[in-house]
C-alpha cells in the first residue's frame, strides 16, 4: 500500500517538475532580477508576454488564464494581476466572456467590449483572439507564507538583512479551494490538487552548505538553485495517514549565510497535471487490486471462451460434410474471382494514366513554389524594414530586423522601455554629468568653507589684538592717574603697593579711577582704533591667512568639504532627475511600450501567414512525390493484376485439390475436437486452484485510494478559472506567485 502512494505522487511531481521547468526560469529572471519598485513594468511585461495555452485549441472559444501574485518577502499578497487569452478559432465576430476583475484593459488591440444584460463581457472580436489583464481582491485557492530563522530564531524579513548564521528559509503552502464530494456514502472535503513548485536562487558568495527539504538542489559553481516541489491538500484528499506516507505540503531550505542577501522566488501552482492525468491507469500501475478484478474478469470470460471452442469444434466435426459442399462453391467462387481479375486489370490501366497526368500537374504547381516562398520573404523583410525604420523614427535604436530573430530583438527592445530600466538610465547619464562637475562643486564648496574658516579665526586674531591694545591703554591710564593722585609714576607705585606702603583704601581709589577712564567714550574709541590699526597691519593679516591655511588643511575641516560636496552632487542629481525633461522620457516610456507591443503583433501576424506558405509549399512538393509513388504503385498494380488474373486460376486447382483432401480434413477436426477439451478442463483447473487464490491476496485499501484519486481528479477538471468564464467555454488557469528580494 505505501509503495502504491509513493509511486501515484512521484508521478504527480515528476510532472509537476517536468511542466514547470522553474529551475531554468528563476534562474533567468534573477539574472535580470529587478527592484521592489519595478512591480508596475512587470505587470505590463506579464500581459504583453503571456504564453499560449498547454493545450490544443479546438473550434469553441477556450480561456486561458494566468494569475501573477506579487508579494512581500513574507509572502503577504501586495496585488493580484490577472492575465486572460480568449481564443477565437472559428473567427467570430463577438465573444462573451464573464469575469470578476476590475481595471479590465485589451492589451494586444484595440478592440472594446461592451456589457450584456447577464453582467456578462460581450467583446467586439472582429475575428480576432482577446488578450486582455485587470485586478482583483478575491482570495487565492492556495495561499502561501514565508518564515525565516537565524541560528533558530524566528526572525522577520527585514531583521535577517545583512546578518550571518545558519539560516533557514520555510515556504508553506496552504490548500483553500474545495468540494464536498461523496465518497462510499459519505460527505468528503476534497481540495482542488495543486502542484506547487518553487524556484530560488542563491548566491553562493552568500550562501554555503545548503539543505533543502521536499525539494532539489543545482549548483552551477557561482549559483545554488533551489527546485521544491509540494502537494498542498492531497494528504488529506487521499486519507492517508502520515505514518504510511508524508505527501509534502512545504519547501524548506537551509544554508549558512554571510551578509544575508536574497533575491525575488518564484512559485508556479497548476492544477493541470491532473487533468491530464488517467486515474484508470493507476490501478496497471502496481499491478494490485484493479488488475486482479481485470485478471478475475479475463479467467471467466477465458474458461468460456475454452468451452465455446470445445461447441465450435464438436459442430465443426458434426458439419464437415457441409464443409465439403463449400469447398465446391470456393471453387465456383474462384473462377468468379478469374473473370474479375480481368477486369481489375483493365481498371489498374485507367489509374495509371490518371497518376501519370496527376503527377505532371502537381510538378508543374511545385515549380512555382522557390518563387512563392521568396516572394513572401521579400514582403516581409520589407514589412521589418518599415518597423525598423518606425523605430529610429521614435528615437529607439535596434539592430537590423531579421525573419529569425525579430521577435527577440522587440522583446529586447520592450524590456529597454520598461519605465524602470529607462529611470535606470536616465539616472546614470545625470549621475555622470554631475560628477564631471564634482572638481568645480568641490571648488565651490571650499570657498565656501574657506570664508567661513577666515572668519572664525579673523574673529580669534581681533580678540587678541583687542585685550593687547586694551591692556596698553589700561596701563597708560594708570601711569596718568598715578602721576595725578600720588605724583610717583607706575613704576613707583607698583613698587610702593609691593612693599606695602600704599594702602588698600588708595589703592582702591586708584583703581576705581582707572576704571572710570577706561569706561570713557575717548578711551574706549582709542581701543576701537588702535584694535582696527593693528588688524589692518600686515602681521595681522599674515597671521589670518596662516592660521586659516593650517585650519583648512585639518582632517576635520576636509571631512567637512568632502561632506558637502557629496551633498551638493546629490542633490544636483536629485534635481536634474526631477527636471521635466526626464520625467517626460519616464513617462513616455510606457507609452514606448504599447506602441512596440503592438508593432510586434502585426509582425507576429504576419509570420504566422509566412510559416503556414511554407507548409503550404512543402506540402505541395510532397503531393508531387506522392503523385510519383502513386504512379510506381500504379504500374505496380497493372502488374499485380496479371499475376491475380494467373493466381486465380491456381486457385481454382488448388480448390480442387482440397476437395479431395475433405477425409484427412475430418480426422484433423476430430484431433483438434479431443485437444480443446483437455484445454478447457486444464484452464478451469488454473482458475480455481491459482487465479482466485492471488486475487484473494490483495488488499483492499489499493481500491478506496484509487476511489479518491478519481474523486481528486474529478474536483480537479472542474477548477478551470479564478477570475470567471463564460458556460460553454474551455478554461485552464496556472498561478505564479513572486516574492520581493530581501537587501
Amino acid at each position: 500500500m505505501k509503495k502504491s502512494v509513493k509511486k501515484i505522487v512521484s508521478l504527480g511531481l515528476c510532472a509537476a517538475l517536468a511542466a514547470g521547468g522553474v529551475a531554468t526560469t528563476v534562474y533567468a529572471l534573477n539574472e535580470g532580477e529587478k527592484t521592489s519598485g519595478e512591480t508596475e513594468q512587470s505587470e505590463q511585461e506579464a500581459s504583453a508576454n503571456e504564453g499560449q495555452p498547454g493545450s490544443s485549441r479546438g473550434q469553441e472559444s477556450e480561456k486561458d488564464e494566468t494569475v501573477y501574485i506579487f508579494a512581500g518577502p513574507d509572502g503577504a499578497v501586495q496585488k493580484i494581476l490577472v492575465s486572460d487569452w480568449l481564443s477565437n478559432p472559428s473567427g467570430s465576430q463577438t465573444l462573451n466572456d464573464k469575469t470578476e476583475l476590475t481595471n479590465v484593459e485589451n492589451v494586444r488591440g484595440d478592440e472594446g467590449y461592451t456589457m450584456g444584460s447577464d453582467g456578462a463581457f460581450v467583446w467586439d472580436a472582429q475575428g480576432r483572439d482577446i488578450y486582455y489583464q485587470g485586478n482583483t481582491e478575491k482570495e487565492l485557492p492556495v495561499g502561501l507564507s514565508v518564515t525565516y530563522k537565524l541560528n533558530g530564531e524566528t526572525v522577520s524579513p527585514a531583521e535577517l538583512a545583512g546578518k550571518s548564521g545558519r539560516v533557514t528559509i520555510r515556504f508553506d503552502y496552504t490548500a483553500r479551494q474545495y468540494e464536498e464530494v461523496e465518497i462510499e456514502g459519505k460527505k468528503e472535503t476534497i481540495y482542488v490538487p495543486f502542484a506547487m513548485v518553487t524556484g530560488v536562487v542563491l548566491d553562493n558568495d552568500i550562501f554555503t552548505n545548503v539543505g533543502v527539504t521536499n525539494g532539489k538542489l543545482i549548483n552551477d559553481g557561482s549559483r545554488t538553485v533551489v527546485v521544491g516541489a509540494a502537494l498542498p491538500g492531497l494528504q488529506e484528499d487521499l486519507a492517508i495517514s502520515e505514518d504510511q506516507f508524508e505527501i509534502p505540503d512545504y519547501l524548506e531550505i537551509s544554508a549558512d549565510a554571510e551578509n544575508f542577501e536574497l533575491g525575488m522566488t518564484v512559485t508556479l501552482a497548476s492544477n493541470e497535471l491532473w487533468n491530464g492525468i488517467d486515474t484508470d491507469q493507476f490501478g496497471d500501475m502496481d499491478g494490485l487490486s484493479g488488475s486482479m478484478e481485470e485478471l478475475a474478469d479475463a479467467m471467466e470470460q477465458l474458461t468460456d471462451g475454452s468451452s465455446r471452442l470445445y461447441d465450435g469444434l464438436s459442430e465443426l466435426f458434426e458439419k464437415s460434410g457441409e464443409l465439403a459442399d463449400g469447398v465446391e462453391q470456393l471453387a465456383t467462387g474462384a473462377e468468379a474471382l478469374k473473370n474479375g481479375g480481368e477486369e481489375l486489370d483493365a481498371g489498374a490501366a485507367a489509374l495509371q494514366s490518371g497518376a501519370s497526368e496527376l503527377q505532371e500537374g502537381l510538378q508543374t504547381i511545385a515549380a512555382n513554389n522557390d518563387s512563392l516562398n521568396g516572394g513572401a520573404r521579400q514582403v516581409f523583410e520589407t514589412l521589418l524594414s518599415t518597423a525598423g525604420t518606425q523605430l529610429a523614427a521614435a528615437g529607439v535604436e535596434v539592430p537590423p530586423l531579421t525573419v529569425e530573430g525579430y521577435a527577440d530583438t522587440l522583446d529586447a527592445v520592450i524590456a529597454s522601455l520598461d519605465a524602470d530600466a529607462v529611470h535606470e538610465k536616465a539616472l546614470a547619464a545625470v549621475t555622470e554629468a554631475v560628477e564631471q562637475q564634482r572638481s568645480y562643486i568641490r571648488e565651490q564648496v571650499t570657498a565656501a568653507v574657506r570664508e567661513q574658516v577666515a572668519a572664525q579665526v579673523t574673529a580669534a586674531v581681533r580678540e587678541q589684538a583687542h585685550a593687547q591694545v586694551t591692556q596698553a591703554v589700561r596701563d597708560t591710564v594708570e601711569e596718568q592717574v598715578v602721576a595725578s593722585v600720588l605724583q610717583m609714576d607706575r613704576a613707583s607705585f607698583q613698587a610702593a603697593v609691593e612693599s606695602g606702603a600704599i594702602d588698600d583704601t588708595v589703592q582702591a581709589g586708584i583703581e576705581a579711577a582707572v576704571g572710570q577712564q577706561m569706561q570713557s567714550d575717548q578711551i574706549l574709541l582709542a581701543i576701537q582704533a588702535n584694535t582696527e590699526e593693528q588688524m589692518a597691519s600686515e602681521t595681522a593679516q599674515a597671521a589670518i591667512a596662516a592660521n586659516t591655511d593650517a585650519q583648512m588643511q585639518s582632517e576635520t575641516v576636509q571631512a567637512t568639504i568632502d561632506s558637502n560636496t557629496e551633498a551638493q552632487v546629490q542633490k544636483a542629481i536629485t534635481e536634474n532627475m526631477e527636471s521635466e525633461e526626464v520625467q517626460a522620457q519616464i513617462a513616455a516610456a510606457a507609452e514606448g511600450v504599447k506602441a512596440v507591443a503592438a508593432l510586434k503583433a502585426s509582425l507576429d501576424d504576419y509570420n504566422t501567414f509566412y510559416m503556414g506558405l511554407q507548409t503550404y509549399t512543402a506540402g505541395v512538393s510532397a503531393a508531387a512525390s506522392g503523385a510519383g509513388e502513386l504512379k510506381k504503385g500504379a504500374d505496380e498494380l497493372k502488374d499485380g493484376t496479371g499475376q491475380l488474373s494467373q493466381g486465380a486460376s491456381e486457385l481454382y486447382d488448388g480448390v480442387s485439390e482440397l476437395q479431395n483432401g475433405i477425409p484427412a480434413l475430418t480426422d484433423g477436426v476430430t484431433q483438434l475436437r479431443d485437444g480443446a477439451g483437455q484445454l478447457s478442463d486444464g484452464i478451469k483447473e488454473m482458475d480455481e486452484k491459482g487465479i482466485q487464490k492471488l486475487i484473494d491476496a490483495v488488499d483492499g485499501d489499493l481500491e478506496r485510494l484509487i476511489t479518491r484519486l478519481d474523486a481528486v481528479g474529478d474536483v480537479s477538471r472542474r477548477y478551470t478559472n479564478f477570475s470567471g468564464v463564460d458556460e460553454g467555454t474551455d478554461g485552464q488557469v496556472r498561478f505564479i506567485y513572486r516574492t520581493g528580494s530581501i537587501e
